[in-house]
């Protein structure tokens, strides 16, 4: 496989909640796929609470309740019934995600990913952050969802490395959003830094290209 054209600073479109066109500029696309199924890679950056995917993925805490960041802007999207519909759920251990529906927000879906606080990479981190995207695309296909948009999960207060959560990220979508029938996968990226580090990935070939 081949990664796909390039068309930096070009807006990626998309659907908004009014029916326009979403305000996220998109960057290196690719495509997977096992010859049935392809799926969309693309790096963007924007507010993930105005994408109007079939499910976006909330970069949780262990107790569903809410937070700073992303965890906070998408309860505060979704409005009161996002966390009354977390409170149900138990809260949830780390390296694992847990579906709501998306209330008030253009999504249908909001899996809520616990990602691990970085503590140096020895403590299990970069399996339980790869945890994390595998299960949210299992719930892709428990709820018939079959575009999802990513955060850069623990890369905020919990301090993972950009880098090294953004290859995790890849290497796990790629081995497996066809499998579970996700058809396009965003990385909403908050920084142009990070922006960057996803257009190199994307640019770059798969473990299937390798082999």
């Amino acid at each position: 496989m081949k990664t796909g054209s390039v068309s930096n600073q070009k807006p990626t479109m998309g659907r908004c909640e009014n029916g326009a066109a979403r305000d996220m500029i998109g960057a290196r696309p690719g495509k997977i796929g096992d010859g049935r199924t392809m799926t969309e890679l693309r790096a963007v950056s924007g507010d993930i609470t105005r994408l109007a995917a079939d499910a976006i993925v909330n970069a949780a805490n262990t107790s569903l309740l809410g937070g700073g960041g992303v965890d906070g802007a998408i309860h505060r999207a979704a409005g009161p019934e996002l966390l009354a519909a977390c409170r149900k759920l138990n809260g949830c251990e780390t390296g694992y995600a847990k579906a709501t529906p998306g209330f008030r927000l253009p999504a249908k879906w909001v899996f809520h990913a616990v990602g691990p606080v970085w503590r140096g990479g020895g403590h299990n981190e970069d399996q339980l952050l790869a945890s994390c995207y595998r299960r949210c695309l299992e719930l892709a296909r428990e709820h018939q969802a079959r575009s999802i948009a990513f955060p850069a999960i623990s890369t905020g207060i919990y301090g993972f490395p950009a880098r090294r959560a953004a290859e995790i990220a890849v290497g796990a979508v790629r081995a497996s959003a066809t499998p579970n029938g996700v058809e396009e996968v965003d990385f909403v990226c908050f920084d142009s830094d990070t922006l960057l580090i996803y257009e190199e990935l994307l640019a770059g070939p798969g473990e299937s290209d390798r082999q």
